[in-house]
């Protein structure tokens, strides 16, 4: 992967957008990151992290505690980094969770996080790979590198702090960040997967055995051979038990036969006896049903008449109806008269209405000839009053032209005032510069004065608890040594009769060769086998161990307090006489000068801001003197235009009588005369009106009450002919008189339930007679039983059979039972024995992959060794030369203590002493080579073995300052070594050699308002 270009908005100490195009360093370019403490060279690091990954490069900082305290609100915290990755090219832009402003309204909204990754085509087009979902650009960055955030940082970044992590990893976290670079999760994934295997064939054996227990647990037996005796004596009690079953059977189905059929009989006995029964109660009914008959007929008789009784009292309501028709008409007629006789004395009124019309719009006639003169005298006055409008407001603003003049002439002497004191104080600007830096070199001293102190305050604790354990260390071991000698001691004394034990009579001694054993030797206490005396000695050889261990960290210990007692004295030397000055008032005195700074600079900014104010006064104060000049030519020509209409005005005033001079009242005297004629013009229309009405009326109602009296006369008519019709079918019928014939009457309904109750007695009759005659016909020569005798039996032979059956039921399923487990366990014991072999095949291979043998290195483990074995020759490479042919690092191939995976921690190797031991014994600045020797190493390796990542670039974040002239000078020249094979390197330090042997550098500046970069090339 290598850096195109990174842009970083409001992110970190940068208040506004920076923009660093790395392809102006050069093709593979060495360059330096520099810069005062604190102004942000390791937020570019931390930049072109959190763009990939979101997080920064020490892990230290929350994205959403990386925006600028110091940027614009408006102005979003975002990071935009461009890379080659093999031949193409990708964009990210990531932006962290903040609070921004609201688009619209006031007030702030939080913003969440986003991540857009694009691919970018050849032609400058962009093709949107993640349009802002922050997971799923965290997978795709990892899938396109190959790394996460953890290995990204410690195989491309090598972040403050974070040097020695890739080299003391353990192997544990050395086989995670190994295993993505070289792909080796193939491995990882056999072991996984053997180990599942495996694992499952043991669940299936175990659960086999549980099932084989729960099938004998389910039959109640303890053996398989307790099934086997029970078997064979159940196959005769069920031979016994189904000939017993079947016997009761065939006894139960003969009685129960004769009980169905006597069951039979009996119910038809006691249906004849119903049937009587029903028969009788019909015969009672008959008087009842005659009465109803008789009903029925004369209901039907008054029925064939009942049309004509209709008739007649229709047409006695519609004779009814027109008498009164008749009535009304006339009432009607009377009521016409009298309106007409109304509408006559209006129509005598109607010649003086007519007069007052004409003489009311006459007077209309000359109010409206008034209207155009009092139009013209209203016109007049707002002219007039325009006018004097007008001139009060040029007036006004004369006044007004002639303050802001007066104004403009004390603020131009103000302004004069302040130019001059902001000029005398942006003078001293180079001076507080001078001081500024002075300050922060001292700042930085300090800082690096108190931290020292504080590591050698820890670091004597340090010691001291070194010292203590060491001692405890040492009794310890002192007393395993001896209890170690003493055991050995006593399994030596005890050989004699141990021999003596095993010595029968007339063997020869293995000693003097004697056949007389006479005196045996003999041991008082217990003897000590040989594995006792060997965990003895392990046990020793432990307490060894940890007291070498301890006095090794105590020698790093006191060579770290010696290093840093050496750069406290330093730090000193340069502070001179402020080494007494604290931290806290370095800091003040900071914060004065940068804020001293800041006033001049704010100083010469408001000389700037205050002279163009100052021309921009003057050039207003010429145009304000024309402008008064213009306003009062303007006021001499309004009040001339004031004067010639106030005599147009007193013109008009005179031609328009005085009551009629003001327009509102000439309008409600038109108005009113309107209304006037209006109510004249409505009162002549609504009498003619009322006239003609009162005459078509009059009509109307003459000709309604003559068609009254005529429909009277047939309604009267027809009503006799109606009443003739039904007198003369009432004598043609069976009724005496009218009130028989209306008693007689019935609806429909009840004449229709009156024939169905009818009919159906008439059915019932005869469906009982018939069904009595046909069962004395059956039953005739036949006698009934007693079934409750008939069903004791029945019931009797029902246990019987019960049980018998239950009997043979539950032998037969035991037998059943038993014959299925033992089918069950067969299948078991095949099962169990498929598992074992199974297990004796992927078990074995399981352990062997996962590192359960001897040595403790898995599958995966076992292949990254091979690896890591030429990673580190090409490390050693390096560190040699940086050395100068010191130090070589090397796999550590002793097996861990205890159950830790091993296989992958490394030792080094140093040829001053022929000794290998532990990287961490190295020095601060010994342990910053070996790193730096195994990143470079591992770049090389991985690039060779895994295809898929190419580590081109490489970037570190300080650690040169604990080298000595000599090492810098080896360890530049591996730089420069890696430049030239085609790799960019970037490095932050503020060792001022590197900066005369690195010449192209990207220099971040410091300023109050937030940090700046600028590019320096060669």
């Amino acid at each position: 992967m290598r850096p195109i270009s990174l842009c970083m908005s409001a992110f970190g100490p940068f208040a506004g957008t920076e923009l660093i195009d790395f392809r102006q360093l050069g093709q593979n370019p060495l360059f330096l990151l520099n810069g005062p403490t604190g102004a942000g060279k390791t937020t570019i690091l931390d930049a072109m992290c959190f763009a990939l990954y979101g997080k920064s490069t020490g892990d230290e900082r929350e994205a959403s505690h990386m925006r600028c305290d110091l940027a614009d609100e408006a102005l979003l915290t975002e990071v935009i980094f461009e890379f080659e990755l093999g031949a193409k090219r990708y964009k990210i832009r990531r932006v962290p969770e903040q609070e921004r402003l609201k688009k619209s309204g006031d007030g702030y909204t939080q913003q969440k996080p986003e991540a857009q990754l694009s691919l970018v085509n050849d032609d400058g087009s962009e093709e949107l790979l993640v349009p802002a979902k922050v997971s799923e650009a965290n997978s795709q960055i990892e899938a396109l590198t190959g790394l996460d955030a953890d290995q990204f940082r410690q195989v491309m970044v090598l972040p403050q702090g974070k040097f020695r992590q890739l080299l003391m990893a353990d192997s544990k976290e050395r086989e995670k960040i190994f295993s993505q670079l070289f792909q080796t999760h193939i491995y990882r994934k056999i072991e996984d997967s053997l180990n599942s295997q495996a694992a499952s064939i043991r669940a299936k054996a175990l659960k086999q055995k549980d099932i084989r227990e729960g099938i004998l647990q389910s039959a109640d037996l303890n053996e398989q051979s307790d099934l086997s005796e029970e078997l064979a004596q159940l196959n005769s009690q069920v031979e016994r038990a189904l000939e017993l079953k079947q016997q009761t059977e065939a006894q139960y189905s003969a009685a129960n036969k004769d009980y169905e059929a006597a069951k039979l009989l009996d119910e038809d006995f006691n249906l004849r006896a119903t049937l009587k029964t029903s028969l009788s109660a019909l015969n009672k009914q008959k008087a009842n049903i005659s009465e109803k008959q008789t009903r029925l007929d004369q209901a039907k008789a008054a029925q064939a008449i009942e049309a004509f009784d209709t008739a007649k009292v229709q047409r006695f309501n519609e004779a009814k109806q027109a008498s009164l028709a008749q009535s009304q008409g006339e009432a009607a007629l009377s009521l016409a008269q009298q309106n007409l006789q109304q509408a006559l004395q209006q129509v005598e009124q109607m010649p003086e209405k007519e007069a007052q019309l004409a003489q009311a719009q006459e007077s209309l006639l000359s109010l409206q000839n008034f209207k155009p003169l009092i139009q013209e005298l209203e016109k007049l006055k707002q002219q007039q009053t325009a006018a004097q409008a007008k001139l009060d407001s040029q007036a006004e603003q004369g006044k007004g032209l002639k303050q802001q003049l007066v104004d403009l002439i004390s603020s131009k002497a103000a302004l004069s005032e302040q130019l001059t004191s902001s000029r005398q104080l942006a003078e001293t600007q180079a001076e507080k510069q001078r001081l500024l830096g002075l300050t922060q070199q001292y700042v930085e001293q300090a800082d690096s004065l108190a931290k020292l102190n504080q590591q050698l305050s820890e670091n004597k604790r340090e010691v001291e608890q070194s010292a203590e354990q060491g001692k405890q260390l040492k009794a310890h071991y002192e007393q395993a040594q001896q209890q170690a000698n003493q055991v050995q001691l006593t399994w030596h004394q005890g050989q004699a009769a141990i021999m003596a034990q095993r010595l029968k009579a007339g063997d020869a001694c293995p000693v003097c060769g004697s056949t007389a054993h006479p005196q045996l030797a003999a041991s008082q206490q217990a003897l000590p086998s040989e594995n006792d005396v060997e965990q003895a000695r392990n046990k020793e050889q432990i307490a060894r161990d940890k007291l070498e261990e301890a006095r090794q960290h105590y020698k790093t210990l006191k060579t770290k307090q010696s290093e840093w007692l050496n750069q406290q004295q330093n730090l000193s030397q340069q502070l001179g006489d402020k080494a007494a000055t604290s931290l806290q008032q370095f800091r003040a005195e900071l914060d004065a000068a940068q804020q001293a700074l800041a006033a001049t600079q704010q100083a010469q900014l408001h000389a700037k801001q205050q002279q163009q104010q100052l021309e921009q006064t003057e050039q207003t104060e010429k145009q304000l003197q024309a402008q008064v000049e213009q306003a009062r030519d303007l006021y001499q020509q309004t009040k001339s235009q004031l004067d010639v209409l106030q005599g147009q005005r007193e013109s008009a005033e005179q031609n328009l009588p005085e009551k009629f001079q003001q327009p509102q009242i000439l309008d409600e005297a038109i108005n009113l005369q309107h209304q006037q004629i209006e109510q004249l013009k409505t009162s002549i229309a609504a009498i003619n009106e009322q006239h003609n009405v009162a005459r078509e009326d009059l009509s109307a109602k003459q000709s309604a009450a003559t068609a009254a009296k005529q429909a009277l006369q047939l309604a009267q008519q027809a009503l006799s002919e109606a009443q003739a019709t039904f007198s003369e079918q009432l004598a043609k019928s069976s009724f005496a008189n009218e009130s028989a014939f209306n008693m007689a009457l019935i609806s429909d309904d009840e004449m229709a339930a009156l024939a169905k109750e009818l009919e159906d007695y008439h059915s019932d009759l005869t469906t009982v007679s018939a069904q009595l005659e046909q069962l004395k016909a059956k039953l005739k020569g036949k006698k009934q039983q007693n079934l409750e005798e008939l069903a004791q039996v029945l019931n009797k032979l029902l246990e019987q059979k019960d049980l018998a059956d239950a009997e043979w039921n539950k032998l037969n399923n035991r037998h059943l039972s038993l014959l299925e487990i033992q089918n069950k366990l067969n299948q078991a014991d095949k099962n169990a024995q498929s598992l074992a072999d199974q297990y004796q095949v992927v078990g074995t291979l399981a352990d062997v992959a996962n590192g359960q043998t001897g040595n403790k290195v898995s599958l995966q483990r076992f292949v990254l060794s091979v690896l890591l074995d030429d990673v580190l020759l090409q490390a050693s490479q390096r560190l040699s030369v940086m050395s100068k042919g010191r130090y070589q690092l090397i796999r550590k191939e002793q097996r861990a203590k205890g159950n830790k995976a091993s296989g992958l921690e490394l030792e080094v190797e140093d040829s001053y002493t022929s000794k290998v031991r532990p990287v961490a014994t190295l020095s601060g600045g010994e342990s910053f080579m070996a790193a730096l020797a195994m990143a470079l190493g591992l770049s090389d390796v991985v690039q060779a073995y895994a295809g898929g990542i190419k580590l081109d670039t490489l970037f570190i974040d300080e650690g040169f300052g604990s080298l000595d002239q000599e090492s810098l000078d080896l360890a530049i020249r591996t730089l420069v070594d890696l430049q030239s094979a085609g790799r960019m390197v970037g490095v932050i330090s503020h060792v001022s050699e590197m900066k005369e042997q690195i010449t192209s550098r990207i220099d971040v500046l410091k300023h109050s308002s937030g940090s700046t970069t600028q590019l320096h090339l060669p």
